[in-house]
């Protein structure tokens, strides 16, 4: 699985806006990994900030 499907997937599990480190400990992935998967989400428009620091899944 790609990382950025992981971290997409942890984040629809948790059901609430994570902090990337959070992202992290709960996947498993390493936090640079993290971060760039959420350069890039970012950048899709797939994940969106309710709360600063923190991202959730864009409603689509």
């Amino acid at each position: 699985m790609e990382a950025k499907e992981l971290v997409l997937q942890t984040m629809h599990e948790a059901g609430t806006p994570l902090a990337a480190g959070k992202v992290a400990e709960l996947s498993g992935l390493d936090r640079k990994v993290v971060d760039k998967a959420f350069k890039e989400l970012k950048a899709e428009g797939a994940i969106v900030s309710p709360v600063r620091c923190k991202w959730e899944p864009a409603e689509k």
